[in-house]
């Protein structure tokens, strides 16, 4: 089930911001996530904040429908404008998640966008990213949302092995991704990304190297590659800790990274976060890097996180209490919290550490340097970079970026 919400204080029933959340706001980039809740069945390995129809029945009534969930969520971007007033800034980016957002009506995803762009504004050069399975789209359900304004798409394909699929509870078949991308390409989309999964139990490294050559066959524009991480109360976690199938060690998972990287590297691909590849500048996910760069975004949706000027919130999970607040002209808001300027400090090094640019060196206590010292003499930092005032990772960083980064924020 989806793992539970932070504490934090109490949100307005406005939603209002404190003063200093917007000030020099006109000097950042604004993104929008969209979370839809929904699922047509959950996947063993999931714990995010999605529902299935049978999750759902009886615990929301009408307002958990995925058929008003559209007009919902608008109510939110409505609120949002509310919220930041004057602010003079268009959105940049938009990315709709989830769950899967393309069980819902194209014309609803096309509507929700169409709301951003009635209360805020979209940037002549937005990028707008909708996640689709691969068995939710055909190829006019694209050309709408193409004729809509999305401009990029992001595939869950996972594996290109039906056993693997299997363990995972994915219910795409083995080519169907593939199909999309060409499906994608037809109707316009300028960028497409294949979403991929390494380390499932029984996955061998030949069947992470046929993934890997499915989807250079495939060409999107954009990979993304992430260790499986087996989340407690899930049906994999159950069915690892009942013995059915075994537990991938963190060898594997580091054997697994290197043939990523060696082999989207010789296509022409190039990491710029550790786990995404792209084949240009323009191919990078904005979005994303709205996220690790700290910029601003507002989400919205049952159990959507947003960040304005350091101050961070979620919403209530449920689809059935985030419908009923909005209806009754509440903020959906569950908590939320101030970030110091420590805070702030230890999450871009925490966050910038993993891309390729870096963080820079002067963001680093004395403890933090002398670890960054250790971790350029044990080859974990590259050289160059360093000396010009910035910690960047080497591929074996890479591999140890999590422990990298626990020690440069002391």
């Amino acid at each position: 089930m989806p793992s539970a919400l932070p504490d934090g204080e109490p949100v307005p029933d406005d939603g209002a911001l404190p003063s200093s959340a917007l000030a020099g706001a006109a000097d950042r980039p604004l993104g929008f996530y969209l979370h839809v809740p929904y699922c047509a069945s959950r996947c063993g390995y999931c714990d995010f904040n999605t529902y299935t129809a049978t999750e759902l029945r009886g615990t929301g009534g009408v307002l958990a429908s995925r058929d008003n969930y559209a007009d919902t969520l608008i109510d939110e971007i409505r609120l949002a404008r509310k919220v930041l007033g004057d602010d003079p800034r268009e959105v940049r980016t938009v990315f709709v998640g989830g769950g899967t957002p393309t069980l819902l009506a194209a014309g609803d995803l096309v509507r929700m966008l169409g709301a951003i762009r009635e209360e805020f504004g979209l940037a002549a050069d937005a990028e707008v990213t909708t996640e689709a399975n691969p068995e939710s789209v055909d190829p006019a359900y694209l050309a709408t949302l193409r004729e809509g304004g999305f401009n990029r798409v992001s595939l869950g394909m996972q594996s290109a092995r039906q056993h693997v699929l299997r363990i995972l509870d994915r219910t795409h078949t083995p080519g169907r991704p593939e199909a999309c991308v060409a499906e994608a390409r037809a109707a316009g989309f300028e960028h497409v990304n294949l979403d991929l999964i390494y380390g499932t139990p029984g996955e061998s490294d030949d069947d992470w190297r046929a993934s890997l050559d499915a989807v250079l066959g495939a060409g999107p524009d954009h990979v993304s590659a992430y260790a499986l991480i087996v989340e407690e109360g899930t049906q994999l976690a159950r069915r690892i800790r009942r013995g059915e199938v075994p537990m991938t060690d963190d060898d594997a998972h580091a054997d697994r990274y290197l043939i990523a990287e060696e082999t989207l590297t010789a296509a022409g691909y190039h990491w710029y976060e550790v786990s995404n590849w792209a084949t240009s500048q323009a191919a990078r996910c904005l979005h994303n890097e709205l996220y690790w760069r700290g910029a601003d975004w507002w989400g919205a949706g049952p159990g959507a996180h947003s960040h304005v000027g350091g101050v961070r919130w979620w919403n209530v999970k449920h689809p059935g209490a985030y419908a009923a607040a909005l209806a009754a002209g509440r903020s959906p808001g569950a908590g939320r919290e101030l970030l110091t300027d420590e805070d702030r400090r230890v999450e871009r090094i925490l966050l910038e550490l993993r891309l390729r640019e870096g963080v820079p060196l002067d963001l680093l206590r004395a403890d933090g340097l002398a670890a960054s010292r250790r971790a350029l003499a044990e080859g974990l930092l590259q050289e160059k970079p360093y000396e010009a005032g910035r910690a960047v990772l080497t591929l074996r960083g890479r591999l140890l970026a999590d422990a990298v980064v626990r020690d440069l924020v002391d």
